[in-house]
């Protein structure tokens, strides 16, 4: 075959390889408005609806541990399940095991069983788990100039439904009351649609599989070709990765899971909190496109100590106007903002630092220790908040960001100054 020849067909791949990723990333899309509309509805009544079903405030952690629990039991089995089958099995799956449970949500209000709420709980945090997953699946068949912008695009599509998911309590509670619902789950109705639609997306609309297709490419297509995808193990930067994404979760779920707790306390209304908590979700969501485009151009790391810088604001501020709702609220911004370029970036870090055959493994691992590190920050926050209060809490959390930031170093691929894609 001839030089020429072979420039033809690398190119002829590259392009029927770049329409499969187009629109790979807007049915991720699609499923992570779905997701995120689910998990916002979840999130803003969870410590509050545990609370009032264990009618012990203290107790009130365990909503966001046990979602973070099941999150972390489910990561490693999906994403082996997505090696074997496919993103668009394990996607749904997830999805699936979400909405049974949400249904027994409802059911464990209605019963006023506590151990049956949070086993619920933990069921719905597969769908978390699925989320998670979908920026790695936007990332399967991304190049290195456009990893970080194409994950951070599905990152972003879940500000949709998480900021409209909060806003749903009032007019979920009125169609629960009208349905006869237990209180405080009438806005599960809009989780249980929003979660079943999900599942029709990824089941029928993700094709051709990306993680399928990746493994072909691996496999069988033109070593040009190959390079843009798939890349040498480099162990110790996705290590850093692994600990930066956990880092920064383990920040932001330890602040969020107390923060509707506090603001109960000092009179906000539910209004208030889930205005607070959409504009949090905003934060963590919005943006991450900007993070993105940021990480492919100036590198992973310095984005990746931007989310530090972000966080440590918010840190700051909780410590000083804990007593504010408007401070509060800042602060939870400044939180949400931090995770995303720590995530977006560190998500980017650890594609581009794993080969292909340790990819998958490692990013249900990443995922794993994520949820683990949010679960034992959701079970500490409550037992720290009523031992130093809120301002309390901040600053306990503030140690992961100190480390993070004394470790960036080990996270750094040669080259990686200006970042993968960037001009030179």
């Amino acid at each position: 075959m001839s030089p020429l020849t072979e420039w033809v067909d690398d190119h002829q791949e590259a392009r029927e390889l770049a329409g499969i990723q187009r629109r790979t990333v807007w049915v991720l899309s699609a499923g992570q408005v779905l997701g995120g509309l689910g998990f916002g509805a979840t999130v803003s009544l969870g410590a509050v609806l545990a609370a009032d079903v264990a009618g012990d405030e203290s107790l009130s952690g365990l909503a966001a541990a046990g979602v973070t629990l099941g999150t972390a039991a489910l990561a490693v089995p999906l994403a082996a399940l997505a090696r074997r089958r496919g993103r668009r099995i394990s996607l749904a799956s997830g999805m699936a095991i979400a909405l049974v449970g949400v249904t027994l949500v409802v059911a464990a209000a209605a019963l006023r069983s506590f151990p049956l709420l949070l086993l619920a709980f933990g069921l719905v945090g597969a769908g978390q788990t699925a989320n998670l997953q979908s920026r790695f699946a936007a990332a399967d068949l991304a190049t290195d100039a456009t990893r970080g912008r194409d994950l951070s695009i599905v990152v972003w599509a879940t500000t949709i439904g998480a900021v409209l998911g909060p806003n749903l309590v009032q007019p979920g509670q009125a169609i629960g009351d009208a349905l006869g619902m237990p209180p405080l789950t009438g806005p599960y109705v809009f989780t249980i649609v929003a979660q079943a639609l999900s599942i029709v997306v990824y089941l029928f609309a993700l094709r051709p599989d990306p993680l399928l297709v990746a493994q072909t490419v691996a496999q069988r297509r033109s070593d040009r070709v190959v390079a843009q995808i798939v890349k040498p193990d480099r162990p110790t930067p996705a290590r850093f990765a692994i600990f930066a994404n956990a880092a920064a979760h383990g920040v932001m779920v330890s602040i969020m899971a107390m923060t509707p707790v506090h603001m109960l306390h000092h009179g906000a209304s539910l209004t208030i909190i889930g205005l607070t908590i959409s504009l949090h979700i905003a934060g963590m969501y919005a943006l991450s496109p900007v993070f993105g485009i940021l990480a492919d151009r100036v590198g992973r790391i310095p984005t990746i100590l931007v989310g530090q810088a972000l966080l440590a604001a918010s840190v700051l501020t909780v410590f000083f106007g804990a007593e504010s709702t408007t401070a509060v609220t800042v602060a939870l911004i400044l939180l949400g903002l931090g995770w995303s370029a720590a995530t977006v970036a560190g998500s980017a870090l650890l594609t581009e630092s794993s080969s292909e055959l340790r990819r998958t493994k490692r990013q249900g691992i990443n995922d794993l220790s994520m949820s683990l590190v949010g679960a034992v920050g959701a079970i500490v926050s409550g037992v720290v908040l009523g031992w130093i209060g809120f301002a309390g809490l901040a600053l306990v959390v503030g140690i992961a960001v100190i480390a993070t930031v004394v470790l960036a170093p080990l996270g750094r691929i040669r080259g990686d100054e200006p970042g993968p894609g960037a001009s030179t």
